[in-house]
């Protein structure tokens, strides 16, 4: 999915207030801390609450090891003013509820409401589109997370209709809202 680029761990992208790299080992409290608040982990179906630093380990192994395999790109989100400091997590790749690739993150509840969360979609729609040669990326948000729902249209996407996913880490299904961004579409916004 993803070319030679983006397949080594120094790979970085910057924008004007956030460095998106590849999580380290060194992010893993954070992970605890910032993904295991309850706000924040309710709203995704893989994260449980509370988390278990074991299974945070177990992430960032398995998001190198896709990593360096093109099979995704999960980058750690930090302040440009601090880049050693993950403040988040987004990522492009496989996801059982959809075919094709699935854009997915989380923000810690303490820089909600910033724009940052926008900002690194936008980012990561443009290098999927960019360096992957994607031709359509698909998210979705449980209809209850009204500030995940606007960053992706926001950023382009597309409602394509609701329907139950599967969380595991909720014990059963929810509702979500489905979405859905072409290159076309994108490369039109762009102007391109």
């Amino acid at each position: 999915m993803f070319p030679d680029l983006t397949r080594d761990d120094v790979f970085r992208i910057e924008t004007r207030r956030l460095w998106l790299r590849w999580p380290q080992a060194r992010d893993a409290e954070a992970i605890v801390r910032l993904a295991g608040e309850r706000a924040v982990a309710e709203m995704t179906s893989q994260i449980p609450h509370p988390i278990d630093p074991l299974g945070t380990d177990a992430f960032i192994i398995e998001a190198r090891r896709a990593n360096a395999e093109g099979e995704a790109l999960t980058m750690a989100l930090a302040l440009r003013s601090a880049p050693s400091a993950l403040i988040g997590v987004i990522s492009i790749g496989p996801h059982p509820a959809v075919s094709g690739a699935h854009l997915g993150y989380w923000l810690g509840t303490p820089y909600w409401g910033m724009g940052l969360m926008s900002e690194a979609v936008a980012t990561m729609v443009e290098a999927y589109f960019s360096y992957a040669g994607g031709e359509v990326l698909r998210s979705s948000a449980m209809t209850s997370n009204v500030a995940s729902r606007r960053v992706l249209e926001k950023c382009g996407f597309v409602r394509q209709g609701c329907e139950r996913h599967a969380f595991p880490a909720r014990g059963g299904e929810r509702e979500v809202d489905l979405f859905q961004l072409t290159r076309n579409e994108w490369s039109s916004a762009r102007g391109g």
